[in-house]
């Protein structure tokens, strides 16, 4: 079951049953991964916008590898951290499609900074989905440019010391310095603890469909448009699927806080 926003009436219409921009097939994610959350509302957005046939999914190399056995959209694979490089260049063959990459931390803010950084200074119009959970997840859990100081890592056994490694990186705050982009936003997207029951809110997903819908529309309009989502992983952080949402919720959010950092197209006020 999906809700889509009829745009001649501003109304909500749900539709039962599997949307046609999703295979069907259960992913590989782990128990309590956000990727899985951001898979469905990059299904959504692309259903509203009645784009499935102009898409172009590129595969980057990370837990978000097989993003194309549950999207049902073309895909191509990229060599690890070169998204950026080959949505620009399919976007100079077929201005007319919609080409989009969900990338982690590791590959979009490591090795492949460079491409990540040079296609936002050209204001290329095409469209980045950075996963940061703060760790290299697909590859065992090794330290990651996000990863907060003390954290335990397969390469940081006794927590990670900025004096050795430098800073945390910050990709949001690094690419809103540019002249290049035209949307630049970051969503916390894990389940939000209230107070200190046992409830969670899910707002950051409702704030997450709304952002992937607007980077798609800025791509359209001819910008460059990047967002963030603050992530967990349970997994390689050796924690409960529960615990990882407070942990990120105390610690990352405030790393790394949510927030709108370059808007010049104006789809966050329509």
């Amino acid at each position: 079951m999906t809700t889509l926003q009829d745009k001649a009436t501003g109304e909500y219409e749900v539709k039962l049953g599997r949307l046609p921009t999703l295979t069907g097939k259960p992913t590989h994610y782990c128990a309590g991964c956000e990727h899985g959350v951001l898979t469905r509302l990059i299904a959504n957005a692309i259903e509203e916008l009645g784009a499935r046939e102009k898409t172009v999914m590129i595969d980057s190399v990370g837990c978000s590898v097989l993003a194309h056995e549950y999207i049902n959209v073309d895909a191509v694979q990229s060599p690890h951290g070169r998204a950026p490089a080959m949505m620009t260049g399919i976007k100079k063959v077929r201005p007319d499609l919609l080409v989009f990459a969900v990338q982690g931390d590791g590959d979009a803010v490591a090795i492949g900074l460079l491409e990540l950084i040079y296609a936002a200074s050209r204001g290329a119009p095409i469209t980045v989905f950075l996963v940061n959970n703060a760790i290299y997840g697909m590859t065992g859990g090794q330290m990651a440019p996000t990863t907060p100081a003390g954290m335990v890592t397969t390469t940081t056994p006794r927590g990670r010391d900025l004096k050795d490694t430098g800073p945390v990186m910050d990709a949001s705050k690094l690419l809103a310095g540019l002249e290049g982009p035209s949307y630049v936003k970051r969503v916390f997207l894990p389940v939000t603890p209230m107070g200190s029951t046992d409830l969670y809110s899910a707002r950051g997903s409702l704030e997450g469909a709304k952002s992937v819908l607007n980077a798609f529309k800025v791509q359209l309009m001819g910008g460059f448009s990047f967002v963030e989502f603050v992530s967990t992983c349970s997994v390689n952080w050796k924690m409960s699927v529960l615990e990882s949402k407070r942990y990120s919720f105390e610690v990352l959010a405030k790393l790394f806080p949510p927030g709108l950092y370059v808007d010049k197209m104006g789809v966050e006020k329509k």
